[in-house]
């Protein structure tokens, strides 16, 4: 490590309480009632806000919610939108999807080691049987069903456009038309239509509402603003909605938010993962070496879909946001924006920022870094963490790579 790096430090007054996380609140169903929590609580800077929301709507957003311990802190609504206003999710909603997938196979309906023919029948690509016998449902959920993915149009579900190029579980590609087609798979298994078994599992429960629509190939999800909020609080709370463990299988539910495979280990079960060592991105073969998301919570977990689609779920702040909207940077993953927007939220504490040259030498002695809980963490560039000395001073410290 050299010995002068350059640092910002930001004083006591955190983003987040590093006391003990709050008892997280759940908006009741079938009612608009949500609770919020003040800015001051927070120490956030009202002209700081209206930075982040100017950002936000120079970049076509449509809304934009913040929820910290369940509680609304921000919502903002741009372009005629409002909290009754449906959007759609694009890719966002494969999130969902998977959801749905472990809730059939928690209930017996398939395994996800089956093999996907169990379900849409033979013939349902253009390989030979045993090529296509070989593709499971794990490999729909985790982009690696060996589906070439480089066709006219990779939205394709027929047959004809589903080609073989290597084997199962040895390539990863963002590919839609097989996730696609997880629809029939979930509906064949459990004999319900999508949108019924969505209701019954997910929607109701947690006073979700919404609706899969197919547009051409694809199978798009539509909801409110706040609906998408309530998904990213379930999946915050590990299934659990206000003491309802709707998801029950704990090692689905932990295998869906971990790295599925080592080909790109930022992506989950149909999840996208900050904190990894590498990562891939749609339509290349290129792995960087890197952290999807290197200024946000290495924790942090997302639902990533379409002209910036959005769902971020932080475990380690409590925290969820979400971001509906038209497109901000042509990308099918908008990680670059997801990017700039951790950019502006971590600026929102109203706390003097100084930038100065650290020395490792100092006169005061570091004894311990921890992250917001408490945890005793080696240092991570470009992640906000506690660096706590023995003169009892304690400094928030971002070491920027």
């Amino acid at each position: 490590m050299e010995n002068i790096n350059r640092i910002i430090i930001i004083f006591c007054c955190c983003l987040f309480s590093i006391s003990s996380v709050s008892q997280t609140y759940f908006p009741p169903n079938n009612s608009n009632v949500w609770d919020t929590l003040s800015l001051t609580n927070l120490s956030w800077c009202q002209n700081k806000i209206d930075s982040l929301y100017d950002f936000l709507e120079i970049n076509n957003t449509k809304s934009f919610i913040l929820l910290k311990d369940g509680k609304i802190v921000l919502e903002k609504y741009f372009n005629g939108h409002s909290d009754t206003s449906s959007w759609y999710w694009a890719s966002a909603a494969k999130t969902i999807t998977s959801f749905l997938v472990g809730m059939a196979q928690e209930e017996g309906y398939l395994e996800i080691t089956d093999t996907c023919s169990n379900y849409l029948g033979n013939g349902w690509t253009n390989c030979n049987p045993i090529q296509e016998n070989k593709i499971t449902i794990w490999n729909q959920l985790t982009m690696t069903t060996g589906l070439d993915d480089n066709v006219s149009d990779p939205n394709c579900t027929n047959d004809n456009c589903l080609l073989y190029f290597s084997n199962p579980g040895s390539r990863w590609a963002y590919h839609n038309a097989p996730y696609t087609l997880l629809r029939p798979v979930i509906e064949n298994a459990t004999g319900r239509g999508i949108n019924l078994y969505n209701y019954q599992k997910l929607l109701n429960p947690t006073g979700m509402t919404g609706l899969f629509l197919y547009n051409g190939f694809n199978n798009i999800f539509y909801s409110t603003s706040r609906s998408m909020a309530r998904f990213g609080l379930l999946i915050l709370n590990n299934g659990n909605w206000d003491g309802n463990q709707i998801m029950t299988d704990t090692n689905y539910f932990n295998q869906m938010l971990n790295s599925s495979q080592s080909l790109n280990e930022s992506y989950g079960y149909l999840w996208w993962l900050n904190g990894k060592t590498s990562y891939m991105l749609p339509g290349s073969q290129f792995v960087f070496n890197n952290e999807l998301i290197p200024n946000a919570p290495v924790d942090l977990v997302a639902a990533l879909g379409k002209n910036g689609q959005i769902i971020n779920v932080v475990p380690s702040q409590n925290l969820v946001w979400i971001r509906m909207g038209d497109n901000p940077d042509n990308s099918l993953v908008p990680y670059t924006f997801n990017k700039e927007v951790w950019n502006y939220i971590n600026d929102l504490p109203c706390t003097s920022l100084l930038v100065e040259d650290y020395n490792e030498k100092s006169k005061r002695k570091l004894i311990k870094i921890t992250d917001f809980l408490g945890r005793s963490v080696n240092p991570i560039s470009n992640i906000p963490l506690l660096y706590i000395y023995d003169d009892g001073t304690v400094l928030k410290k971002i070491i920027l790579k």
